[in-house]
Protein backbone atom coordinates (compact mmCIF):
# COMPACT_ATOMS: atom_id res chain seq x y z
CA UNK A 1 0.00 0.00 0.00
CA UNK A 2 2.67 3.04 1.01
CA UNK A 3 5.18 1.56 -2.26
CA UNK A 4 1.85 2.82 -4.24
CA UNK A 5 1.30 6.24 -2.46
CA UNK A 6 5.57 6.27 -3.21
CA UNK A 7 4.91 7.08 -6.37
CA UNK A 8 2.56 10.53 -6.03
CA UNK A 9 5.72 12.56 -5.89
CA UNK A 10 6.58 11.37 -9.62
CA UNK A 11 3.16 11.91 -10.49
CA UNK A 12 3.14 15.71 -8.55
CA UNK A 13 6.23 16.65 -10.59
CA UNK A 14 4.80 14.74 -14.01
CA UNK A 15 1.54 17.66 -13.78
CA UNK A 16 3.74 20.43 -13.22
CA UNK A 17 5.31 19.39 -16.18
CA UNK A 18 2.47 19.02 -17.74
CA UNK A 19 1.48 22.91 -17.28
CA UNK A 20 4.79 24.04 -18.25
CA UNK A 21 4.12 21.99 -21.52
CA UNK A 22 1.09 23.50 -21.80
CA UNK A 23 1.63 26.56 -21.61
CA UNK A 24 4.13 26.88 -23.98
CA UNK A 25 1.86 24.41 -27.24
CA UNK A 26 -1.30 26.41 -26.00
CA UNK A 27 0.24 29.69 -24.53
CA UNK A 28 -1.13 33.14 -25.18
CA UNK A 29 2.08 33.83 -27.33
CA UNK A 30 0.85 30.81 -29.61
CA UNK A 31 -3.12 32.09 -29.29
CA UNK A 32 -2.09 35.36 -30.11
CA UNK A 33 -0.29 34.64 -33.39
CA UNK A 34 -3.15 31.93 -34.23
CA UNK A 35 -1.17 28.94 -34.43
CA UNK A 36 -2.74 25.31 -34.09
CA UNK A 37 -0.73 24.08 -31.42
CA UNK A 38 -1.22 20.99 -33.25
CA UNK A 39 0.60 21.93 -36.33
CA UNK A 40 3.58 22.29 -33.91
CA UNK A 41 3.99 18.62 -33.06
CA UNK A 42 6.03 17.38 -29.93
CA UNK A 43 9.77 16.02 -30.39
CA UNK A 44 9.38 12.21 -30.44
CA UNK A 45 10.92 11.52 -26.98
CA UNK A 46 9.11 13.77 -25.78
CA UNK A 47 5.87 12.49 -27.17
CA UNK A 48 6.79 8.77 -25.93
CA UNK A 49 7.56 10.09 -22.14
CA UNK A 50 4.39 12.12 -21.96
CA UNK A 51 2.32 9.25 -23.30
CA UNK A 52 4.35 6.25 -21.11
CA UNK A 53 3.89 8.45 -18.42
CA UNK A 54 0.13 8.80 -18.97
CA UNK A 55 -0.06 5.10 -19.24
CA UNK A 56 1.37 4.78 -15.81
CA UNK A 57 -0.75 7.61 -14.19
CA UNK A 58 -4.18 6.12 -15.42
CA UNK A 59 -2.85 2.56 -14.31
CA UNK A 60 -1.70 4.17 -10.82
CA UNK A 61 -5.14 6.08 -10.26
CA UNK A 62 -6.65 2.56 -11.06
CA UNK A 63 -4.83 1.03 -8.61
CA UNK A 64 -5.02 3.16 -6.01
CA UNK A 65 -8.66 2.89 -5.98
CA UNK A 66 -8.62 0.00 -4.27
CA UNK A 67 -6.22 0.75 -1.28
CA UNK A 68 -7.89 1.83 1.23
CA UNK A 69 -5.54 5.16 2.31
CA UNK A 70 -6.47 7.72 -0.64
CA UNK A 71 -9.05 6.61 -2.31
CA UNK A 72 -10.86 10.00 -2.04
CA UNK A 73 -8.17 11.65 -3.71
CA UNK A 74 -7.88 9.56 -6.61
CA UNK A 75 -11.69 9.32 -7.36
CA UNK A 76 -11.01 13.18 -6.98
CA UNK A 77 -8.02 12.64 -9.59
CA UNK A 78 -10.49 10.69 -11.74
CA UNK A 79 -13.03 12.62 -11.42
CA UNK A 80 -11.56 15.49 -12.45
CA UNK A 81 -9.61 14.49 -15.03
CA UNK A 82 -12.47 12.54 -17.07
CA UNK A 83 -14.58 16.34 -16.68
CA UNK A 84 -11.77 17.91 -17.88
CA UNK A 85 -11.35 16.26 -21.07
CA UNK A 86 -14.91 16.82 -21.43
CA UNK A 87 -14.79 20.29 -21.14
CA UNK A 88 -11.91 20.74 -23.46
CA UNK A 89 -13.13 18.51 -26.25
CA UNK A 90 -16.25 20.88 -26.17
CA UNK A 91 -14.57 24.25 -25.71
CA UNK A 92 -12.36 26.52 -28.43
CA UNK A 93 -8.72 26.69 -28.16
CA UNK A 94 -9.23 29.74 -26.23
CA UNK A 95 -10.80 28.01 -23.10
CA UNK A 96 -7.93 25.27 -23.10
CA UNK A 97 -5.41 26.62 -21.38
CA UNK A 98 -7.45 27.93 -18.78
CA UNK A 99 -9.34 24.66 -18.17
CA UNK A 100 -6.02 22.77 -18.34
CA UNK A 101 -4.94 25.09 -16.12
CA UNK A 102 -8.16 24.54 -13.42
CA UNK A 103 -7.59 21.13 -13.89
CA UNK A 104 -3.89 20.86 -13.08
CA UNK A 105 -4.42 22.75 -9.83
CA UNK A 106 -7.00 20.59 -8.89
CA UNK A 107 -4.87 17.43 -9.64
CA UNK A 108 -1.89 18.85 -8.20
CA UNK A 109 -3.82 19.80 -4.51
CA UNK A 110 -4.77 15.86 -5.05
CA UNK A 111 -1.33 15.18 -5.25
CA UNK A 112 0.27 17.25 -2.79
CA UNK A 113 -2.36 15.57 -0.48
CA UNK A 114 -1.61 12.22 -1.45
CA UNK A 115 2.33 13.07 -1.03
CA UNK A 116 1.61 14.08 2.51
CA UNK A 117 -0.15 11.05 3.52
CA UNK A 118 2.60 9.17 2.04
CA UNK A 119 5.40 11.49 3.85
CA UNK A 120 2.84 10.51 7.39
CA UNK A 121 3.15 6.55 7.01
CA UNK A 122 7.11 6.94 6.75
CA UNK A 123 7.42 8.67 9.99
Amino acid sequence: MALLLAFAPFFFAFEIWQLVIAERYLGLKQISRGIDPRELGLGELTAAFWSLSLLAYWAWMVLMVFQPLGRAQVLALIGVSALGFAARRGCGLKWVLVILTFEGSIRIGMLLSLCALAWRLLL
